[in-house]
């Protein structure tokens, strides 16, 4: 059986694999980009995918910083 620390190295490598692609695929979010951001009209069609689309990156950026802590805690431990 595994120790906890090889398993919250291992559940943080996963978690940073899996928000890089995300990351990848969903690029920055809009609240995080310089210069002019794209909008789209108030209830239409493109304004609700580019809500999730910056969800969908706001996840990535999220799981990358978990698994980043999760590594950090697991070696130091």
């Amino acid at each position: 059986m595994l120790e906890n620390t090889s398993w919250l190295i291992f559940i943080g490598l996963g978690s940073i694999w899996l928000g890089s692609q995300i990351f990848w695929v969903g690029g920055l979010p809009r609240q995080l980009q310089r210069g002019e951001v794209r909008t789209a009209e108030k209830g239409s069609e493109r304004a609700f995918l580019l809500f999730w689309r910056d969800q969908y990156s706001w996840i990535g950026i999220t799981l990358i910083s978990v698994g980043i802590i999760f590594v950090l805690i697991g070696v130091l431990s």
